[in-house]
């Protein structure tokens, strides 16, 4: 049996499949309530699929990304509220299209658009992982060290309004990353005579605590009892011939935008959205129309969302670098089943590649038949009280973190990191950095030993990639800063990306945009 057969064989498993579809009614589910992201419940998946075969456990956690990826357009379109977000920029077309009766229209669009998004990206996948991987087999400790270091400051640099935060929440996780064992003596070092602790932190319970339970406890504390009513005039569902035409262009724009963006480690599909969103305006002969219910808005922001996810995969599975929070947990779990995402994949686990990819593609297609449904039934989920939700959520973080270890460490791991998320979160500080200095802290350090033990310090400095690559790191560091200098004696917009697209759609829109989170 060949490797592309036996990659699609495990798919075709009816156990495969019926964890894909588990996961893609937990996805939909999850991207439909607003504040439940798809980190958070691939994180709680996470814990379950552990004591499953490592295909059946990417079918659950990769189809519950693709699943929440549709979603979290219904609330976004219905109710203005994003369910993730990824689908920031659906609320800017969204939303307004809804309030002129044409929500149907609206859902279609965005599914489709998803769809291609997401479709386009496979295949980019497919063409492209394998020869970044090869490229990445010649990579030694320098290179490694120095990509591991670009991958963190690009979180850094896009996860947080303050650089400062963002890199000491990086610094929090490369000492967490050191708690455990020294990776070259294997001597033990900040454990405090604790047992438990020899093993370092258990990764699952930090990113469960991090995404799930500080959200959780976000959530509590600002709890509001009004909301806006869904929409429930659904109008018309299909697109004429004449919109079928309008979506082509800022389809292609945004997808094209989305695969790059998600290739790029950490930026996710909030960012790629926005910035799909707003280069369709700027080529668009309808620019007016931006902002008050366009197709082409909500095509080019769904399309860019949705494409981050093969561009993701790339950086994942070719580099072992997260392309976002999702791939950190993917890869988290990857690691306890044995697998390490990266060169070295291809060449051991080839067959894997072709299961992962097959997922993803049935996963896709199988969520735009649901989402081609009509959505009522969704509506009425949304009135579901907060409480049960809650409730739902907290058992399953509490459950899901005690079967990885079956250890009450684990459970109290999980709720201090939810107690810290909650502070950084209340201060502006980045989880993202945190989680991936935590995964990726003890590979970057091996390497860094490695490195100057064989070479000295100037190896940096002297081998071509990993010198570009500090370079890289640097820069995504300055230029945020300089950008941030220059605009504020300019006296234009400031902040975050997210801020500054929103806050020039409520200038330019009639119908303001009333949450963004």
């Amino acid at each position: 049996m060949n490797t592309l057969e036996a990659g699609l064989s495990a798919v075709v498993d009816p156990v495969t499949l019926l964890c894909l579809l588990i996961g893609l009614i937990v996805g939909t589910l999850v991207g439909v309530f607003p504040g439940v992201t798809g980190s958070m419940a691939v994180a709680l998946a996470a814990g379950f699929t552990l004591t499953l075969e490592p295909v059946q456990g990417l079918a659950v956690l990769l189809s519950i990304y693709v699943g929440a990826n549709y979603g979290d357009r219904i609330p976004a379109i219905l109710v203005n509220t994003p369910g993730t977000p990824a689908a920031i920029a659906t609320t800017f077309d969204g939303y307004p299209m809804a309030k002129q009766g044409k929500a149907g229209l609206a859902l279609v669009v965005s599914a489709v658009a998803s769809t291609v998004g997401i479709l386009i990206s496979m295949v980019v996948f497919i063409i492209a992982a394998q020869p970044v991987a090869k490229l990445a087999l010649n990579f030694g400790p320098p290179e490694m060290f120095a990509l591991v270091v670009f991958g963190l400051t690009i979180m850094i640099s896009i996860s947080s309004k303050s650089i400062v935060k963002g890199v000491l929440a990086g610094a929090v996780g490369l000492t967490l990353g050191a708690i455990g064992r020294d990776p070259i003596t294997g001597d033990q070092r900040f454990t405090f005579g604790l047992n438990d602790l020899s093993g370092g932190l258990d990764f699952i319970a930090v990113i469960i605590g991090l995404f799930g339970i500080a959200e959780l406890f976000d959530q509590l504390l600002t709890h509001r009892t009004h909301k806006t009513k869904p929409i429930s005039s659904l109008g018309r569902w299909w697109p004429t011939k004449k919109e079928y035409k309008q979506m082509g262009k800022p389809l292609a724009l945004g997808t094209g935008l989305g695969i790059f963006v998600g290739i790029v480690p950490a930026a996710g599909g909030d960012i790629a959205g926005l910035i799909g969103w707003d280069r369709a305006r700027a080529v668009s002969k309808e620019k007016e129309k931006f902002g008050k219910g366009s197709i082409e808005g909500i095509t080019a922001a769904d399309g860019a969302s949705s494409a981050t996810l093969g561009g993701s995969l790339i950086t994942t599975m070719a580099l072992g670098i997260p392309g976002d929070s999702v791939m950190a947990v993917m890869i988290g779990s990857m690691i306890i089943w044995g697998l390490q995402p990266g060169p070295q994949l291809f060449t051991n686990n080839p067959d894997l590649v072709v299961s992962i990819a097959a997922i993803m593609i049935f996963a896709t297609i199988v969520s735009l038949l649901i989402s081609l449904v009509r959505m009522r039934g969704m509506v009425k989920l949304m009135d579901l009280p907060n409480h049960y939700i809650w409730s739902a959520i907290l058992i399953f973080c509490l459950v899901g973190t005690y079967t990885v270890t079956n250890n009450i460490y684990t459970v109290i791991v999980m709720l201090i990191s939810g107690v810290i998320g909650l502070i950084m979160k209340r201060t502006g500080f980045p989880a993202g950095p945190v989680v991936l200095g935590l995964l990726l802290g003890p590979l970057a350090e091996a390497n860094l030993r490695r490195a100057l033990l064989i070479d000295g310090p100037t190896v940096f400095f002297t081998e071509p990639i990993s010198l570009v690559m500090l370079i890289l790191a640097f820069l995504a560091l300055v230029v945020p800063m300089i950008a941030k200098v220059r605009s504020g004696r300019k006296g234009g917009d400031t902040g975050s990306l997210e801020e500054r697209l929103a806050q020039r759609t409520q200038r330019e829109a009639a119908g303001k945009v009333t949450d963004l989170k």
